[in-house]
């Protein structure tokens, strides 16, 4: 690619990431802490996750697909069943501090989970965020009863584009394990077993 239509390129993606996101935005992790008062008489016997049929996919190849849901780390098929599977597997690991004689299911409902697209994430900008948002209770395992009502979790953080996406590729940090640590701390710090995760930042993203 000749260096005149490399630049040409690289301006129509800065004019269409600007069009889009409206020159950035705010983005958060937040939930409300437990104390560990609470938490503490827990053991995770279960963790289950529902990806409604209500959220929106996207398999357009675009910068910021409109959907709730857009993933494309695994080979195309069910998206609903791939985000599950994330979640169900960082949720574990976030939850894998309690240690208590009370056994306990984490049932979440996955509201949003945004991703880069492939086309996203070649752009030279340092832009992107993955956006993940999910509501989760707590049950007593053994007998049903609701120990904790719904929650709504936030859990986004910043991507990588360009540059910094090819380096980290080159080490083996890929989307999955970035959302995946980063919801198993944002877990973590919600049930009170590790530090406190919650941040805002800003930034030009879905």
């Amino acid at each position: 690619m000749s260096q005149t239509r490399r630049a040409a390129l690289l301006g129509l993606t800065a004019v269409l990431l600007s069009a889009c996101v409206g020159g950035g935005g705010s983005f958060k992790t937040e939930y409300d802490p437990l104390g560990a008062d609470v938490s503490r008489a827990w053991r995770l016997a279960e963790v289950r996750v529902a990806v409604p049929e209500s959220l929106t996919i996207s398999e357009e190849e675009t910068l910021l697909p409109n959907a709730d849901i857009v993933w494309r780390e695994d080979p195309y098929g069910d998206r609903r069943a791939q985000v599950a599977t994330i979640m169900k597997n960082a949720i574990t690991t976030g939850a894998s501090g309690l240690r208590g004689s009370r056994p306990v299911i984490i049932d979440v409902t996955v509201t949003r989970f945004h991703a880069l697209t492939f086309r996203a994430e070649q752009s030279e900008s340092d832009w992107g965020v993955h956006n993940i948002k999910f509501n989760a209770r707590v049950l007593d395992a053994s007998t049903g009863a609701v120990l904790l009502e719904a929650v709504t979790i936030r859990a986004e953080l910043p991507a990588l584009s360009g540059a910094a996406m090819r380096a980290a590729r080159a080490k083996g940090q890929t989307q999955k394990k970035m959302i995946s640590a980063h919801v198993a701390r944002t877990v973590a710090g919600w049930l009170g077993t590790g530090p406190d995760n919650r941040n805002d930042f800003s930034r030009q993203g879905n």
